[in-house]
């Protein structure tokens, strides 16, 4: 029989996963996870994981606690290691405990995997220590929701207003009232500060700050899942504030990117506070034919200079090398153009150097900066890249009396649809910024969103464009870009985006 994980996610941010955390993931057969649990931490899981929601929000369940307990022991006796992924921590409030003793009393194996509980990290976030020499050396958490079938608090009122100095309440927003009334008749002063964290460590965060004479009143419009921080500390968000003042805090962006590339791009995006949606348009696909690619692989020698326009070319073409036996001792002699830093970089990391890197990173730049270094007559130029890629750059190498070889390196295909309810956020103006890092991107996002409503969303939504070319095909299919990146680069349209945000560049 195999064994049972109890591993705490965290609050939200799917970065406060533990590192062991993280491994139990990655080696779990199936994976029973809660509401509160970031879906972001399901990329670690095997893709022959099964993965079981049992979500409880309110009152709405969608197993009894009784239920989930049988579902862990029914997969762990299938020989199957089981990870029971909670937010939080299990064993704080997060009834952890009554599923480690319904494992025991089985006999069935099982471990703890600690997590970062909401009383210490939500306030993190929102720039209040729970404890300061300062202010105070004691901690108090305690549930504002108390098993129902106890029939009255156990809560000791008496002493815990007045002698701890920070108290955290957990699932307390529903008996909000009920908790700053309990405080205030035992002692605890009206003026006390009291912050309401409403989805702690992730970017929909949102702190409401007030006292116990005027929280109640402040924090009216928050809804669960939220914890209430009192105390004194609560006073030293106002200088250590550092989560909701980053430059996108608060702001959606929209990445269009293959799946498989968009984390680089939507981590620096969430680096400055933004909420990212990953509606991928394209996924890359080999080819159709892969045997022109391995017939220009295969006779390397004869080529004198190979141009990657792409990451995504650098990695098809080193794949190839490698299937068939083969490997970067093959270049020898032969130059290599890189577009972009980023295409350049991938180069490297095969222990190769770049002999051209164009300043501007656009096939026109590439053929000036060819041009300058030698003549071109009788040269044979190898470009292994996407089925779709401009003709501009073999044909003009064609004219100088190179010759170009193109191979198809990838395709970039249409991607399967993803967030149904993307139209709906983008007409509702629940979205600040599309983004598109190829003219594939673009065109594949009309396709998916459907021509007819692009003129719906004008004035909605600003769309932003890595450069030129891409920019060219969005205006050709109806859509202005409001931002375009000086840098062609990844970090050229992040900054971009946040300086237009930050000057609150209209839609247009």
């Amino acid at each position: 029989m195999k064994k049972v994980y109890l591993v705490g996610s965290g609050p939200g941010d799917p970065g406060l996963i533990t590192v062991k955390g993280a491994e139990c993931i990655k080696k779990a057969d199936v994976i029973i996870y809660d509401h509160l649990v970031s879906e972001e931490l399901l990329k670690y899981a095997k893709k022959d994981a099964e993965i079981i929601y049992v979500g409880k929000q309110g009152s709405r369940h969608t197993l009894e606690q009784d239920e989930i307990n049988d579902l862990i022991v029914e997969k762990t006796q299938q020989d199957r290691t089981v990870v029971r992924l909670k937010g939080g921590d299990p064993f704080v409030f997060g009834r952890g405990g009554e599923e480690a003793m319904c494992l025991a009393k089985k006999g069935i194996t099982f471990e703890i995997v600690p997590g970062i509980t909401a009383a210490i990290a939500a306030p993190a976030y929102a720039g209040i220590p729970v404890t300061h020499r300062d202010y105070t050396s004691t901690l108090g958490l305690i549930t504002g929701h108390e098993n129902p079938e106890k029939g009255g608090s156990a809560l000791p009122w008496d002493k815990l207003s007045t002698a701890v100095g920070t108290l955290g309440v957990y699932m307390g927003i529903k008996n909000l009232p009920y908790v700053v009334e309990k405080l205030l008749e035992n002692g605890r002063p009206k003026d006390t500060p009291v912050a309401v964290i409403r989805w702690g460590t992730t970017p929909q965060q949102k702190t409401v700050v007030g006292t116990l004479g005027d929280i109640l009143e402040k924090a009216k419009d928050i809804a669960p899942p939220a914890i209430t921080i009192i105390g004194e500390v609560v006073k030293l968000r106002e200088h250590l504030n550092w989560f909701e003042t980053r430059p996108l805090y608060g702001r959606t962006v929209v990445v269009t990117r293959a799946r498989d590339q968009a984390s680089d791009f939507a981590r620096e995006l969430e680096e400055l506070g933004a909420r990212v949606i990953e509606f991928p348009t394209i996924k890359i696909a080999e080819p159709e034919d892969i045997s022109p690619l391995d017939h220009a692989v295969r006779n390397l020698s004869k080529f004198h200079w190979v141009i990657f326009t792409s990451v995504n070319g650098v990695e098809a073409f080193f794949r190839r090398l490698s299937h068939l036996g083969m490997d970067a001792r093959e270049l020898k002699g032969v130059k290599i153009c890189a577009i972009g830093p980023a295409t350049a970089d991938e180069v490297r990391k095969h222990c190769l150097n770049v002999d051209c890197q164009p300043s501007k990173y656009v096939a026109e730049e590439v053929l000036e900066e060819l041009k300058r270094r030698e003549d071109l007559r009788g040269k044979r130029v190898l470009m292994p890249r996407a089925d779709i890629a401009r003709s501009f750059l073999p044909e003009e190498l064609n004219k100088l009396g190179a010759e170009a070889v193109e191979v198809t390196a990838y395709r970039t295909v249409l991607a399967e649809a993803g967030d149904k309810k993307l139209l709906d956020r983008l007409m509702a103006g629940e979205v600040d910024v599309v983004t598109f890092t190829s003219s594939s991107t673009v065109r594949n996002f009309v396709q998916l969103i459907g021509k007819k409503n692009l003129t719906r969303l004008n004035g909605k939504v600003r769309f932003a464009s890595i450069g030129p070319i891409t920019t060219g095909t969005a205006k050709e299919l109806g859509i202005n870009i409001s931002m375009e990146a000086k840098k062609y680069t990844i970090p050229g349209l992040v900054e971009v985006i946040e300086e237009g945000l930050r000057r609150n560049i209209v839609p247009v």
